[in-house]
């Protein structure tokens, strides 16, 4: 254990936070004001891998307004959930929040062992529900608590392990909700990733590395992201109707898309009939950035001359309103 620990008055550093959080504190943000399990669990899957800024101005209360409740989600369907969560990205979070209403229907568990259980569920959410609904000394392990947890005890890295020992014992055990709430403002207002404000850090008199606080933690060396080359086609049919059907991946499993393929096997057939490659028509090219790739498409439209029926056929209306990826969503800029 690292000895930082032990040189910590714990009360004392309680205190301090307690006092910044009670003055500076975000207190207005929605999910702090609510001790709804679900409202909580919401913000915490939504506020994985995307900003609050981004979550407050535009998803969180139109969906919470569409799905006010854990059992609103369970009598849907996946598709409209998905459908809501569109442009969030990520979509393995809305299935396994849908995934979670089918087993909860209207009720999150009160127990650790219980909520990671659940589908999509790690350590850190399932802490945060506990903290913040239910009110347990337990801490919470976010990006900006860890960088304020290796700038506290001046490490330039800690396994997993020893985060979540260093934590469990500066959890302020009577007041919780507070003390994780503060550590995530202090790390995103105060302790952060470049110039961080040490003069007007609360934890600047318990901090080991605050003289040398950008040290700490060693900075990860930056992967070049990959990019995937593909070809998009917009399949009509003779109605003007286009063909897009749900993925099956993992990767945007359960949005619907049109048919995608690498440039340099494109198929002579695909689900529903043949593919004359004469008749593909440029229309134009789609960047989409991820965050383990870019998606660098073209996308092509064909006419299909067989009578197909109506299965996994849409106008361009009926496209619109089923879930779709944001390349997808460009390529509809590009047809209509």
């Amino acid at each position: 254990m690292n000895p930082q620990l032990s040189n910590i008055n714990r009360r004392q550093y309680h205190r301090d936070i307690a006092t910044w959080y009670s003055a500076h504190g975000r207190h207005d943000l929605p999910w702090r004001n609510t001790d709804d399990p679900y409202h909580i669990y919401l913000s915490e899957i939504m506020l994985q891998q995307t900003q609050v800024k981004t979550v407050l101005e535009k998803y969180y209360q139109p969906f919470l307004t569409r799905f006010p409740t854990l059992a609103a989600i369970a009598a849907a369907e996946e598709s409209e959930v998905l459908k809501a969560w569109e442009g969030l990205g990520y979509y393995t979070r809305a299935k396994n929040l849908y995934k979670c209403s089918q087993i909860g229907k209207n009720t999150l568990p009160k127990s650790l062992e219980e909520l990671l259980e659940l589908p999509g569920i790690g350590k850190n959410t399932a802490h945060a529900i506990l903290a913040f609904a239910y009110k347990q000394a337990v801490p919470v392990m976010e990006a900006n608590v860890k960088r304020v947890l290796h700038r506290l005890l001046a490490e330039e890295a800690m396994t997993d392990k020893a985060l979540w020992r260093a934590a469990q014992v500066l959890v302020d055990e009577n007041d919780p909700y507070g003390y994780n709430q503060a550590m995530m403002d202090i790390g995103a207002m105060i302790c952060t990733p470049r110039q961080p404000d040490c003069g007007h850090c609360p934890l600047a008199s318990h901090c080991a590395g605050r003289d040398h606080a950008e040290s700490y933690p060693a900075k990860a060396v930056k992967k070049q992201t990959p990019v995937r080359h593909r070809h998009l086609i917009a399949i009509r049919n003779r109605h003007g109707h286009y063909y897009m059907a749900p993925r099956q991946t993992r990767f945007l499993g359960g949005l619907y898309g049109f048919p995608e393929f690498e440039p340099s096997n494109l198929p002579k057939k695909w689900a529903n009939g043949e593919i004359q490659e004469s008749k593909l028509r440029f229309l134009g090219k789609i960047k989409q950035v991820y965050s383990h790739f870019t998606l660098d498409a073209e996308l092509f439209t064909y006419d299909c001359p067989k009578n197909t029926g109506d299965s996994d056929w849409y106008s361009p209306e009926q496209m619109r309103a089923l879930p779709t990826s944001r390349a997808d969503q460009k390529a509809f800029k590009l047809l209509f």
